[in-house]
């Protein structure tokens, strides 16, 4: 029987005036905004709805920012009962709510501490990521290994998004250095990318134990089905094994090429993305064919 996957979006499918047509349509999504705004002391809302994109961009605003739209979306849907879900980096959180394992507050808690700590670690330690397009995978990695073992600073796959798309985290240094390396090994464009740091690299170590510590004292229910992680690219349905995968995924690599790949085999045939953008229905596309359909909620 053909399965329907739900995914949800990360950092970087943030735009100005994001969910305020939810919000003006919606008397459940306008409560859940205000929900938030509460939380986190602060307006989100009104720097979704009218912030710069500068403002946008900074960590401790994108991903709740993010998060919030993404479950807003998510929650327009009548009777929606996903068979499996999945979230690229930060969209973890927002399928963890999907599927019952976190409830809204409590994620949108996590996603906030997440945020500050990840933005913290960036300032502790100035790096960025490049984005590799059509060199195997295998070839970026290697190259990756040299540089890290020539200049002993770090540079490492984190990105898998799809094939011939691998977005790569370190230092300012080696990243420019892998770039180069890159492009001489036949990438058609290695690019740096405008982030603020090492995102799923060893460079968040700092963030990783604040986060750690947060997760641990969260309660996650048992889910209404399995969550495709990051890190493991497989389906997960142990609350203790979920908390593992989600706190290894900031110093992790993002293996989203293989989680979809790992859905279309459990039976996947209908990817639903539920946030801002239509990124991941793009990415799904080049991994998984033409076969499968996919749409968005946004």
């Amino acid at each position: 029987m053909s399965k329907h996957a739900f995914v949800f979006p990360g950092q970087g499918a943030q735009f100005s005036g994001m969910g305020k047509n939810l919000y003006e349509s919606n008397s459940a999504v306008k409560e859940l905004f205000e929900q938030a705004n509460d939380i986190l002391g602060f307006r989100i809302s009104d720097v979704m709805f009218e912030g710069t994109d500068e403002e946008l961009k900074q960590t401790n605003i994108t991903q709740p920012a993010v998060f919030l739209h993404s479950v807003a979306a998510f929650k327009t849907l009548e009777n929606a009962q996903p068979s499996m879900v999945a979230g690229h980096s930060l969209g973890e959180f927002s399928a963890l709510v999907a599927n019952g394992v976190l409830g809204f507050e409590d994620a949108l808690k996590l996603v906030s501490i997440r945020a500050k700590a990840m933005q913290k670690a960036c300032e502790l330690n100035p790096s960025t990521m490049a984005a590799v397009l059509n060199l195997p995978d295998d070839k970026v990695e290697e190259i990756c290994n040299q540089i890290q073992q020539e200049i002993g600073e770090v540079v490492v796959a984190a990105n898998y998004n799809c094939p011939g798309q691998l977005v790569i985290s370190g230092s300012i240094n080696a990243i420019e250095l892998a770039c180069n390396k890159m492009k001489e090994a036949g990438a058609k464009r290695a690019l740096v990318l405008p982030v603020g740091g090492a995102f799923h690299s060893p460079l968040m170590a700092p963030a990783k134990e604040e986060l750690a510590e947060a997760i641990h004292a969260a309660t996650f229910n048992n889910p209404s089905c399995a969550v495709y992680q990051n890190v493991v690219a497989k389906a997960v349905l142990d609350p203790l094994e979920i908390k593992k995968n989600l706190i290894e995924q900031l110093t992790g690599a993002v293996k989203w090429t293989q989680c979809v790949q790992a859905m279309v085999t459990d039976g996947a045939a209908h990817f639903t993305e539920c946030g801002p953008g239509k990124v991941l229905q793009g990415l799904v596309g080049k991994i998984a064919g033409s076969t499968i359909i996919t749409d968005g909620i946004s």
